[in-house]
């Protein structure tokens, strides 16, 4: 049996309260981890909740101070975080624009998706520095390392968290602090389970292991990621994906 080394530690997953951030916050309390997590929506759940918003430094730094005044330390920080706005850098027929990815979609996707991430990162850093130890664990896509259609906005930024998650592995190392991303394939939360059957199938037939994942395959890799069986694993990107990437 792996020892994990997990029990009694202080994690924090940013955009717990649904989908694979509730799962992995479930996966690391029965772990025996003592979990905080941040969203703007109220978790259910024996977790201690803060109210964050990851665009907000404010935010971010409140719900930092209060988990350490609570439980002195931050161990792991799985930054989860995350939202769509879809839509064509120019949507075109016959030869006539029809329409064009505003500023807006755009900047709401790179704050959340990407300043987020660095945002509470800078903040827990601090923390783990001091202590001298943590495990930091991004979440980028698939799509962040070969595009999707209609996803300017999202790719730019999990392309861009792959980016930080390596400058953060050479910069944080000396201080204890280990630095991986995952990267997700098509993992049928309820947002995406909501979707027409056609695209589900489409998804699945995509996948070479003929099925999308389960928001517990990805809490289960951050759970490997952060245990003692990874105390080597650094900088690293780790698809969870099904081989999508293989069958693209």
């Amino acid at each position: 049996m792996i020892q994990t080394g997990l029990e009694g530690k202080v994690v924090v997953v940013t955009g717990g309260a649904a989908g694979i951030g509730q799962a992995t916050a479930e996966r690391f309390l029965a772990e025996g981890c003592r979990v905080s997590v941040w969203d703007v929506r109220e978790a259910a759940g024996a977790f201690d909740f803060q109210r964050v918003d990851v665009t907000d430094t404010a935010s971010i730094q409140a719900a930092t101070d209060a988990v350490v005044a609570k439980w002195g330390r931050i161990d792991v920080l799985v930054n989860n975080a995350g939202i769509l706005r879809d839509g064509q850098l120019v949507k075109a027929k016959d030869g006539v624009v029809a329409g064009v990815m505003s500023d807006e979609v755009f900047d709401a996707v790179i704050a959340v998706n990407l300043k987020g991430v660095f945002a509470c990162t800078r903040a827990v850093a601090q923390v783990m520095v001091a202590q001298k130890s943590g495990v930091i664990l991004n979440a980028s896509s698939v799509v962040g390392l070969y595009g999707n259609f209609g996803q300017t906005n999202y790719v730019a930024a999990k392309a861009a968290v792959i980016g930080m998650t390596k400058t953060w592995a050479r910069e944080l190392g000396k201080y204890g602090i280990r630095v991986n991303a995952v990267t997700p394939g098509f993992i049928a939360t309820e947002m995406v389970q909501a979707m027409p059957e056609k695209v589900l199938e489409g998804m699945r037939q995509h996948t070479p292991l003929g099925r999308m994942g389960a928001p517990e395959d990805i809490a289960n890799a951050y759970l490997w990621l952060a245990s003692d069986a990874a105390s080597f694993v650094h900088g690293a990107v780790i698809p969870v994906d099904g081989g999508i990437v293989v069958g693209t």
